[in-house]
């Protein structure tokens, strides 16, 4: 018999950090945390789900955080009636014991069970923009990433066109070695007109 706490951490969700401390206060050996990522899989509910014991107590933030849906809902009170595994969301301010919240009406867990379907498309909505956004950014910084090392290849090429000695282009350039700026050079077809380190048009 154990108590296990289960979290999906998304995004727009700022009651994590108290729901956490909730679950461990009431005794919970474990809290777990899905990240939002894990979003379309769920794998660590599902390892719950299967780890779940008799006698066990799973703990919830709220019904609308750990499942998806109303068959998902049904799911899992069905899967909890057959294993006797209590159920607690802390939120919706139900225990299937009767317990915690004794002072919850019929008509506040039907109010949940018809809310449920809205409130997990809003956090579904708000994480999946948030992910959108965060990919948007690291596709910025790949691009800026690439743009720069393109202006650095074209102040190779200048350089060379320009009369300047490998050296002087390995060093002001930054690149790791005079073999890079002859592979940027070979790259961009560049025709090698003199000997390293010379310039056209003067003699040593």
């Amino acid at each position: 018999m154990a108590k296990v706490g289960y979290i999906f951490k998304a995004n727009s969700y700022d009651a994590f950090d108290a729901d956490k401390e909730w679950m461990l206060q009431y005794g919970c050996v474990q809290v777990i945390e899905e990240s939002v990522k894990h979003e379309t899989l769920r794998p660590k509910w599902k390892q719950l789900m299967s780890n779940l014991e008799r006698g066990d107590e799973l703990v919830v933030s709220k019904f609308s955080n750990a499942v998806r849906g109303l068959r998902e809902l049904a799911a899992l009170i069905e899967l909890c009636r057959i294993k006797v595994v209590r159920i607690i969301s802390i939120h919706d301010k139900i225990d299937t014991c009767n317990e915690l919240f004794a002072d919850t009406t019929p008509a506040e867990v039907l109010m949940m069970f018809g809310a449920l379907p809205e409130e997990v498309a809003v956090l579904r909505k708000s994480s999946d923009k948030i992910m959108r956004l965060q990919q948007s950014i690291n596709t910025s910084i790949l691009t800026k990433k690439s743009l720069s090392k393109a202006e650095r290849d074209k102040k190779i090429v200048d350089m060379y066109n320009d009369g300047y000695s490998i050296r002087d282009i390995w060093k002001e350039s930054g690149v790791r070695s005079k073999s890079t700026v002859y592979g940027i050079l070979n790259k961009y077809r560049v025709q090698l007109n003199r000997k390293p380190g010379r310039v056209p048009g003067l003699r040593k």
